[in-house]
């Protein structure tokens, strides 16, 4: 399979899933004339479901990225073993706006935070499996990484893993702590300030953090490495 082929697929599930996210931010209907103040409650009730959108959208521009890196810059070819990986994951991906839907419309409810959760885990697990095949796989040839670019890219994938079980966990004594776990988390892949902050502990805790893995890449080509693609992430 062609990588450009699970390029566009890709782009395309991501860009329905993601306008689909705004069809739940309907006009509300009064049935006939409505006054100022109606328009301005009716608007004021949209809010839990405009805060789930935006959190849904971001939480997908983090996953295209991720998925862009691991499919397309990362990996050098397709197999069909993670093109099947990639079948799940964009499986999960469209259950996305129903997940934020019931989250919006029932910001409060545990059983709503655990859906939404359970489906960021399950997302979460499959693109760190994703990614562990591409480097373990024989048959896929991968970019030169080095050991701390790995863990960076472990803990960007599982850290809203982490977040979304603390939040199921933290909604049975208060829903809006486990709301801010979830907007906290997908900040965290989201800032630059985020990369910075990771380079510097693993640069502390591991000292072969500049090793270069070899992994299964045949070739010379020092400059393709998740390093220097990861370099936006650190700047000012």
């Amino acid at each position: 399979m062609k990588q450009h082929r699970l390029d566009g697929l890709a782009d395309g599930i991501f860009a329905i899933v993601m306008t689909f996210l705004a069809f739940d931010m309907k006009i509300p209907n009064f049935g006939g004339a409505a006054s100022e103040a109606q328009l301005w409650a009716g608007v004021w009730n949209l809010w839990p479901i405009f805060m789930s959108m935006v959190i849904s959208f971001a939480l997908l521009f983090t996953y295209w990225r991720a998925h862009h890196f691991i499919a397309s810059i990362y990996a050098k070819n397709i197999t069909v073993e993670l093109a099947n990986i990639n079948a799940l994951f964009f499986l999960l991906i469209t259950l996305v706006p129903f997940a934020a839907r019931f989250l919006g419309e029932y910001p409060n409810s545990r059983v709503a935070i655990a859906v939404y959760g359970t489906l960021v885990i399950f997302i979460g697990l499959v693109i760190f499996y994703m990614r562990r095949h591409v480097e373990v796989n024989p048959k896929i040839e991968t970019s030169l990484i080095t050991k701390a670019d790995r863990r960076s890219g472990y803990i960007r994938i599982l850290f809203p893993v982490f977040s979304a079980a603390v939040a199921i966990i933290v909604s049975y004594w208060n829903t809006t702590i486990s709301m801010s776990l979830y907007t906290i988390a997908i900040l965290f892949n989201l800032l630059p300030a985020s990369s910075r902050i990771i380079h510097h502990w693993l640069d502390i805790l591991f000292t072969d953090d500049a090793d270069v893995l070899e992994g299964n890449f045949k070739g010379t080509e020092p400059e393709m490495t998740v390093h220097k693609y990861d370099e936006e992430y650190k700047r000012d």
